[in-house]
């Protein structure tokens, strides 16, 4: 039989490798049999958090509320990609509340509604309050109140066209309605 000389350095490498190997595998099983025996300490959002991976959708609601008192609601999906870009996006906006899955934006327009463009009429309710009514007075829709006038004080004419109804389509009829009644306001 035919031996063959061994040397050490062949050897030493092959048994550095095998223990490093069955190191790494005893290690790596007994972190993750730790890991799952673990409580866990973190909140149920953290934990969801670390899980997320790729874009995010998010259910964002946007609430506006304009001069007259109006207010709207938009729902829409964004795909977040990058958080800056989400915030950037919605910069002119106030954040009210938002968890994982919706946020919730306000924002007050410094104009009327879309609703008083199309068919918002200034008129008086039956106790003589300066309303903001959806068509004309007599049909009781009203949008938003004022404060009440004093109709003995108040010249015919004036009150003729609040009887009928005064059309306003934009800020300034709606500002110049409000300037030309303001001095027939009863004071409390």
């Amino acid at each position: 039989m035919k031996t063959f000389p061994v040397k050490a350095a062949w050897i030493f490498p092959i048994v550095v490798s095998v223990l490093g190997a069955v190191y790494v595998l005893v290690f790596h099983s007994f972190e993750d049999e730790v890991k799952a025996n673990l409580p866990s300490h973190s909140h149920p959002q953290e934990q969801e958090a670390q899980t997320v991976s790729g874009p995010l959708t998010v259910e964002v609601l946007l609430q506006r509320t304009y001069l007259d008192g109006e207010s709207s609601q938009e729902v829409i999906y964004e795909t977040i990609w990058s958080m800056e870009d989400f915030w950037a996006a919605y910069a002119d906006w106030q954040m009210i509340d938002q968890d994982l899955k919706r946020v919730i934006f306000e924002q007050e327009i410094d104009d009327i509604s879309p609703l008083s463009k199309v068919n918002g009429f200034f008129g008086l309710t039956e106790d003589g309050i300066l309303t903001i009514f959806n068509g004309r007075p007599h049909e009781d829709q009203v949008i938003q109140s004022f404060y009440q006038i004093d109709v003995k004080k108040l010249e015919s004419n004036l009150l003729e066209k609040l009887k009928e109804g005064i059309r306003i389509e934009t800020k300034s009829d709606y500002q110049e309605v409000l300037n030309q009644y303001e001095p027939y306001a009863i004071k409390k």
